[in-house]
C-alpha cells in the first residue's frame, strides 16, 4: 500500500505475511510436536497429569503439615453431617455420601491443581442427579417413596446385580444406586473427554452472573423439596417443569398429616443451628477454626431418637441401616447410559465451570496457577472411579473450601487428612447414625443454603452495577428455580450469548471533535466539554465490531448522526428530476458553493443535500474501536464509501488494526488497480481529505 505525502504522517510499512503452510506440514509439525518422546517430555507429561507427583517431595514438613492436618480434620468433620445430609438430595442411602466424599477428597488430592479446594458432594449436583434417579425409577415402574434411598437392605440387594443388568432381585433403593452411579459415571466420562481434547477453555463461556443465577434458582429449588422431611411427610418428589410449584402444592395438600415428633426435631434444630452459624461468621476472624455445630447437632440428635425411640413410637422416618466398609467394585448399567446421556452432560458442564471458577479464584488470592484441562481430568476421575463404588457426581464446593482455606490449608495434604476422618467414620462409626431422624438432616442443607439464598439480597447492588449482567443473572435464576433447573443452564446460556450480541446492537456511532490546544486528540463531543468540530470534515467512531448481526444497524446510526442519509437524498433525486421533467417552466434550487480545489468559487447546482450537514465534504471513520470486520461487515463500509461518495462526499477509514485491514484486502474494499491509503492517527486523516478533491456528486 501507498502513502501520500502531507505535513510530515506517520507512515508504517505493514511486514508481508508468509504463506499459509498445507495441510499436509501442518499435520506433520503437530504429530512431531504432540508424538515426539524424550526423558524430558515424558517426565512432564507425567507429572503435568499427576501433578501430586511434582509437589509431594518439595512438601514443607514443618511448615506447612500443621496447617493441612488441622483444616483436613476440620473439614472431615464436617463433611461426615453433610455428606450424609445431601444424599437425600441425590435420592440415595447415606452411606453413598459418605463414600462419595471419601473417594473425591484422594481422587482430587492426586489429580488436580488447586492447592485450597474441597472437593466432594455439591447441592445443585446431588439435586441433578437426583432428578435423574426419580425420574428412571419412575419409568422402571417402582413405586413412589418420600424418603431419599428407600429401603434398608440396598448393600445385600446389590449383590443380585449382574455385569451391567438388573436382576429381579434389585429393589428400587438398590437401583436408585444403580441410576446413580451410571449416570455419574457418564459425566465424568464427558469430562475426561473434555480433558483429552483440550476444551478447557469453555469455562470462560459461563460468567459468574450465569453460574450464581443457576446455583441460587437450584437453591430455592433445594429449599423447598427439604420442607417435606421438617414436616415428615411422605411425598415423592415430583418430575418434569415447574416443580417448585408441584411441590409447595403437595406441601399445602399434605399438611394435616404432618409428623408432629418431626416438626418439633426440626424446630429445635433450626433454633440451634441458625445462631450457631451466625456465631461463626460473626468470629471466623478470631476462631482458629470454626465450631462443628452440625456433628454436635448430629449426635445429640441421634441420641435423642434412639433413646426417645421416635421411629418405633412415632413414626419418625430415620436413616436406617449404614453400612460400615467398602463393598466391592459394580460397573455402571451400560443399557441406561443412553437414557442419562444429556442429563450427565448438564451435569459434566456444572461441575466442571464451578471447580475451575473456585480453583482460579483461590490460586489468584494465593498467588499460583491452576491448569484448567488438568482440573477437567481431576473432577472428571473423582466421577469415573467412585462411580464404580456406587457414588454421585461431585465438584468443588465454596463453603467447605472457604473453611479449608480459613483453617490453615497450605496443600492437598489437608484432602487427605479429610478422607482419613471419613475412613474412620466407614469402617466404625457409621452404623451408629441408625436412628439419625432425615429431619435433621434436611435442616443442615436448609442452614446450608443460606449463603446462596442471601444472594437476592445484592441484586439491587447488581442492577446498579451492571443491568445486562442483572438480567443474565435474574433469568437464569428464576428459569432454574420455577421452569426447571436443567433447562435454567441452557436458557442462562442463550441470554448470555444474546447479550454479547445485544451490545454490539446497542453500539452507536459517536462524533468526535479536538481538543483546543491538545494537538491530535479527538474525543466523543456529547461526553466532553470544549470539544472543536469542522462544518466541512466529520470524524465519527464506531465502538464495536461490524459484523453480519449490526451491519444495518451501523449503517443507520452513521447515517443519523452525519444527518445526511443517501437514501433520502436519492429519493428527492428522483422526485426533483421527475418534476423537472413534468413541468415546463425550471423551478428554483438550492445553490451550495461547494469550496473544492478544482472548483474553487463555482456554483455547484444540487437538488440534494438538504440535511443537517450541507457544507459536508469528507467523512473520517475511526476504526480504532472495531475490533473484527466479517464480510457483511465489509460490504456496509463498501456501501457508506458509495453512498455518500454519490453525494460529492470522501469517506476514508482511519486507525484500522491489522485484522480489520486483513478484511478490507480480502473483501476488496479497495477498487481493483488502486491503492488504499492507510491512516494510523486520525488528525493525518484530517489533512490527507483537507488537501484532496472531493468526488462528483450527482
Amino acid at each position: 500500500m501507498t502513502h501520500q505525502a502531507w505535513d510530515r504522517p506517520l507512515v508504517l510499512e505493514r511486514v508481508e505475511k508468509d504463506a499459509a503452510p498445507g495441510w499436509r506440514s501442518v499435520a506433520t509439525r503437530r504429530l512431531k510436536k504432540h508424538c515426539a518422546c524424550s526423558p524430558e517430555k515424558a517426565k512432564a507429561k507425567v507429572l503435568g497429569f499427576v501433578p501430586i507427583l511434582a509437589w509431594l517431595p518439595r512438601y514443607r514438613l514443618r511448615e506447612w503439615l500443621l496447617g493441612d492436618a488441622m483444616s483436613g480434620l476440620i473439614v472431615g468433620v464436617l463433611l461426615v453431617p453433610q455428606s450424609i445430609a445431601y444424599s437425600l438430595l441425590a435420592s440415595q442411602d447415606p452411606i453413598y455420601g459418605l463414600y462419595t466424599s471419601f473417594f473425591t477428597s484422594i481422587i482430587y488430592a492426586i489429580f488436580g491443581t488447586s492447592r485450597h479446594i474441597s472437593a466432594g458432594v455439591f447441592g445443585v449436583l446431588c439435586l441433578l442427579v437426583g432428578q435423574v434417579v426419580d425420574r428412571e425409577l419412575a419409568l422402571a415402574g417402582y413405586p413412589e417413596s418420600g424418603g431419599g434411598g428407600g429401603g434398608n437392605g440396598s448393600a445385600a440387594l446389590l449383590a443380585a446385580l449382574g455385569n451391567g443388568s438388573v436382576e429381579a432381585g434389585c429393589d428400587r433403593s438398590c437401583y436408585a444406586i444403580v441410576v446413580g452411579a451410571t449416570v455419574t459415571f457418564t459425566a465424568g466420562v464427558y469430562q475426561v473427554l473434555m480433558g483429552v481434547f483440550q476444551v478447557g477453555f469453555v469455562s470462560v463461556y459461563l460468567s459468574n452472573s450465569l453460574l450464581d443465577g443457576f446455583a441460587t434458582g437450584a437453591s430455592l429449588t433445594i429449599f423447598t423439596s427439604q420442607f417435606k422431611y421438617l414436616l415428615g411427610l411422605k411425598l415423592p418428589r415430583p418430575r418434569g417443569w415447574f416443580v417448585l410449584f408441584k411441590t409447595w402444592y403437595g406441601l399445602l395438600g399434605g399438611l394435616g398429616a404432618t409428623n408432629l415428633c418431626d416438626l418439633v426435631t426440626s424446630l429445635v434444630c433450626l433454633l440451634v443451628l441458625l445462631p450457631a452459624k451466625e456465631i461463626n461468621n460473626r468470629f471466623k476472624a478470631k476462631l482458629k477454626a470454626p465450631i462443628p455445630f452440625e456433628l454436635f447437632v448430629v449426635v445429640i440428635a441421634t441420641l435423642a431418637s434412639h433413646y426417645g425411640r421416635f421411629n418405633e413410637d412415632f413414626g419418625s422416618d430415620v436413616s436406617g441401616a449404614i453400612p460400615t466398609g467398602f463393598m466391592a467394585p459394580q460397573l455402571p448399567l451400560w443399557s441406561l447410559i443412553p437414557d442419562v446421556a444429556v442429563d450427565a452432560f448438564s451435569i459434566a458442564i456444572v461441575a466442571f465451570a464451578i471447580t475451575v471458577s473456585l480453583s482460579e479464584m483461590f490460586a489468584k488470592k494465593h498467588g499460583y496457577k491452576v491448569d484448567a484441562n488438568q482440573e477437567m481430568y481431576a473432577i472428571g476421575l473423582c466421577n469415573v472411579v467412585p462411580a464404580f463404588f456406587r457414588c454421585f457426581a461431585s465438584s468443588a464446593a465454596l463453603t467447605k473450601t472457604l473453611v479449608k482455606e480459613s483453617t490453615g490449608c497450605q496443600t492437598q495434604v489437608s484432602g487427605l487428612v479429610s478422607a482419613l476422618v471419613l475412613l474412620l467414620v466407614l469402617l466404625l462409626i457409621a452404623p451408629l447414625f441408625y436412628s439419625l431422624q432425615k429431619c435433621v438432616l434436611a435442616v443442615i442443607i436448609l442452614v446450608n443454603l443460606r449463603g446462596a439464598l442471601c444472594k437476592f439480597l445484592d441484586v439491587p447492588a447488581m442492577w446498579r452495577a451492571d443491568r445486562v449482567d442483572a438480567s443474565i443473572w435474574l433469568v437464569t435464576m428464576a428459569t432454574s428455580a420455577f421452569v426447571s433447573t436443567e433447562l435454567g443452564l441452557l436458557v442462562g446460556v442463550l441470554v448470555s450469548a444474546v447479550s454479547v450480541l445485544g451490545r454490539t446492537q446497542q453500539a452507536r456511532v459517536l462524533e468526535l471533535g479536538r481538543a483546543a490546544g491538545a494537538g491530535e486528540h479527538y474525543e466523543d463531543v456529547a461526553s466532553f466539554r470544549g470539544l472543536r468540530t469542522r462544518p466541512d470534515v466529520a470524524v465519527f467512531r464506531y465502538a464495536a465490531p461490524i459484523y453480519y448481526a449490526n451491519q444495518s444497524m451501523f449503517k443507520k446510526s452513521l447515517y443519523k448522526r452525519v444527518g445526511l442519509d443517501p437514501g433520502q437524498e436519492r429519493e428527492q433525486l428522483v422526485k426533483f428530476r421527475k418534476r423537472n421533467k413534468e413541468e415546463e417552466e425550471e423551478e428554483e434550487v438550492e445553490v451550495v458553493v461547494v469550496p473544492t480545489p478544482e472548483a474553487a468559487g463555482k456554483e455547484v447546482v444540487s437538488p440534494m443535500r438538504g440535511g443537517k450537514r450541507p457544507s459536508l465534504r469528507s467523512l473520517v471513520i475511526d476504526c480504532g474501536a472495531i475490533l473484527f470486520l466479517d464480510t457483511a461487515g465489509v460490504d456496509a463500509l463498501k456501501e457508506v464509501r458509495k453512498d455518500y461518495g454519490e453525494l460529492g462526499i470522501t469517506v476514508v477509514l482511519a486507525r484500522c488494526n491489522t485484522s480489520v485491514l486483513d478484511s478490507l484486502e480480502r473483501g476488496g474494499y479497495y477498487p481493483e488497480g488502486e491503492d488504499g491509503v492507510l491512516f494510523f492517527t486520525i488528525e493525518d486523516a484530517v489533512r490527507y481529505v483537507e488537501r484532496s478533491p472531493a468526488p462528483d456528486g450527482e
